[in-house]
């Protein structure tokens, strides 16, 4: 193994964290081929891009509602703990999708409260997932472990919608349902068999009144945490609707099928996971690469826009995934080194907020938009929001540093 591909997988080093690893890959792909599922399901049902668009919102309304409270479940409670229980209720609602699509009594408004069923136990699930992070591989391996983290949902995200395709190709959507509940067992036993004394483990948040308010007053006057935070929403909301537009995308601009969906989502994984592991490798974080990623999005979004043919789509797309991962990855891990221990769950809720509950607002505009005119103007949506992004954070974060420049020097020049 190369000197470089070690740095990018060190965090796999860690016991805990390999454990931890093998069972997300197992678990996504299987939540990955159960939204794939849904969304076709729902579009078989009404043939419609703005119901698609609901299903999308449905899924991440909760994390918008109550993320901020699962944010204050995990720092109240052993995050092990928590995302044990978590695991284990997120299998019901596959089981339940299972056993009505199995007995043909499915119906529209079926899959709308399951999926926004799903979506209550996500919002506690994924910021204790967030968070959880620090706890396994501690500071110094974080971003390391943050681009791993982007390489396990890429992974899942090629594995999954294609496996979902064949599936649904050759059987229908029934046996995805099934097996996403069964790959909940792989989370549940790398939880279980993790070891507890190696853990980084950080105090847990006394219960006191208002505490969520606290951590949105802690958010607005840490401008390290706030900016950043306020780009994922702008992109989070207008740009991050791949799972909305990319269905769309395949069956009304190519004329494909689910065959054709599933060659768009693992292109676009396949330049996801090449950049986590670069990024990875690299261990760099911050301004800089906020800013340069935002337009690397930004461009690409444009350009996937613009493609004649599935393979050239599929190809920008490729593109457009490595630079979505690397901005991600940078939000992430540069909030993960700049919050304090206490308030992690709290603001990694926010990020969730914005980066994942952002979607009800953006789904149905993104299933719109793909209706009334044409799912490439989605795409055009992506690019102007990565645009804006990248000229955002070149100007606020040089005002900070210029900021930050002329409050140190009264102190350098008394030394």
């Amino acid at each position: 193994m190369s000197a470089g591909l070690r740095r990018s997988l060190s965090s796999l080093a860690v016991p805990n964290y390999r454990r931890y690893f093998t069972g997300q890959v197992v678990s996504l792909s299987g939540n990955w081929m159960q939204m794939i599922a849904e969304m076709w399901l729902v579009l078989h049902l009404t043939g419609s891009g703005v119901a698609v668009g609901v299903t999308s919102a449905l899924q991440f309304a909760p994390i918008l509602l109550f993320g901020a409270y699962g944010g204050l479940l995990a720092d109240r409670f052993p995050k092990r703990t928590v995302l044990l229980l978590t695991q284990v209720v997120m299998a019901l609602p596959a089981l339940a999708l299972w056993a009505l699509t199995t007995s043909g009594s499915v119906e529209l408004w079926m899959v709308f409260a399951l999926v926004f069923a799903r979506g209550m136990v996500n919002a506690v699930d994924n910021p204790t997932r967030q968070s959880f992070v620090i706890e396994m591989v501690g500071p110094e391996r974080v971003v390391n472990a943050v681009s791993l983290n982007s390489v396990i949902v890429q992974m899942a995200r090629i594995v999954g919608p294609a496996l979902a395709g064949i599936l649904i190709a050759a059987f229908g959507v029934v046996p995805c349902f099934a097996l996403n509940a069964l790959t909940f067992v792989a989370m549940i036993a790398a939880l279980w068999g993790m070891d507890p004394a190696r853990l980084h483990t950080e105090p847990v948040a006394p219960r006191a009144p208002g505490a969520i308010r606290a951590g949105l007053r802690y958010v607005i006057r840490t401008p390290e945490l706030a900016v950043p935070l306020a780009l994922m929403a702008l992109v989070g909301t207008l740009g991050f609707n791949f799972q909305v537009i990319l269905p769309l995308l395949a069956k009304f601009s190519f004329g494909g099928g689910a065959g054709s969906y599933a060659v768009l989502v693992c292109s676009m994984g396949v330049g996801s996971i090449v950049a986590a592991l670069i990024n990875g490798n690299q261990g760099k974080t911050g301004s800089k690469v906020i800013a340069t990623a935002s337009l690397a999005f930004g461009v690409a979004a444009l350009l996937s826009a613009a493609m004649p043919d599935l393979i050239l789509e599929a190809v920008t797309l490729a593109a457009l995934g490595a630079a979505a991962v690397i901005f991600v990855s940078s939000v992430n891990s540069t909030i993960q080194l700049a919050v304090s221990a206490e308030m992690r769950g709290r603001v990694m809720a926010l990020f969730s907020i914005v980066f994942l509950g952002s979607t009800p607002i953006g789904g149905p505009l993104t299933g719109w938009l793909a209706e009334a005119y044409d799912p490439r103007w989605t795409l055009v949506l992506a690019g102007i929001s990565g645009l804006a992004a990248a000229w955002a954070a070149r100007v606020i974060f040089s005002r900070m540093s210029e900021r930050a420049g002329a409050q140190s020097r009264p102190l350098e020049a008394t030394v």
